[in-house]
């Protein structure tokens, strides 16, 4: 696994305590209106509800806001008709990018994206220019926290995970994107609570990068992900912690 993951990680805990903390309510909100409209609005029924439900109360979103998004997906508030898209990329040092979005107006949302990636050293690809170098699956980030790396992954393994590793102080859990809500559950009663839990662009392979490039790469991902309409990035990077802390 990437690096990427420990970014992603380090990621998810700011951004539920800095500025971004407004932004972050935004993608949460978007993410479960659009998982109620194309899935109904019953999460017992609807896996990719339940998980946007449960990262947004982890990242902290009122109750309300979570039952009026519910609504406006399943029709019952109006409110805007959102689309997902997936823009293919490459950044600073040759590494793949697979921008996730979701927005009322695709032609504005890929002038952003194709701005902010020529600014940042990269440029967008065509469709499937990237993405064979990647699989789409379910991840669940758990906090290591001293626990047994042996015990933990016999534990994520009997959960139904098809994949387990450590990651410096973080245990990664793949599943099959259809089974990662109830994987998490059972992650959950076995002891292993996820503090974030997605469907994610698993990479096949990584690309090193370091100095001047790992700096601007993590620059142009941060650049990308600050546009309202851009969900989250993936990317096929590897890199140390030294050169994210330096970043």
């Amino acid at each position: 696994m990437s690096g990427h993951s420990k970014w992603k990680t380090i990621k998810h805990a700011k951004a539920a305590t800095d500025k971004k903390r407004g932004a972050l309510f935004t993608k949460l909100i978007r993410e479960i209106t659009v998982a109620a409209k194309t899935g109904g609005g019953d999460p017992d029924g609807n896996p990719r509800l339940r998980t946007a439900i449960d990262n947004a109360r982890s990242g902290s979103l009122p109750k309300e806001n979570i039952e009026r998004a519910i609504a406006k997906g399943t029709g019952d508030l109006d409110g805007v008709e959102y689309v997902e898209v997936v823009y293919e990329a490459y950044g600073p040092g040759g590494v793949a990018l697979m921008i996730q979005a979701l927005t009322d107006n695709p032609t504005r949302t890929v002038a952003d994206v194709r701005a902010k990636l020529t600014r940042g050293g990269g440029n967008l690809g065509t469709s499937n220019s990237v993405a064979f170098m990647f699989d789409r699956k379910g991840q669940v980030l758990v906090p290591a926290n001293g626990m047994d790396e042996d015990a933990a992954m016999e534990k994520a393994l009997e959960a139904g995970a098809e994949d387990f590793v450590k990651e410096e102080d973080t245990f990664i859990i793949t599943t099959a994107p259809a089974d990662l809500h109830a994987v998490n559950s059972a992650l959950t009663i076995a002891g292993l609570k996820g503090e974030q839990a997605e469907f994610a662009w698993i990479p096949k392979s990584t690309v090193r990068v370091e100095g001047a490039n790992a700096a601007a790469l993590l620059r142009l991902i941060d650049t990308l992900e600050d546009i309202d309409d851009v969900q989250k990035v993936d990317a096929n990077f590897d890199m140390d912690v030294s050169e994210m802390a330096q970043a």
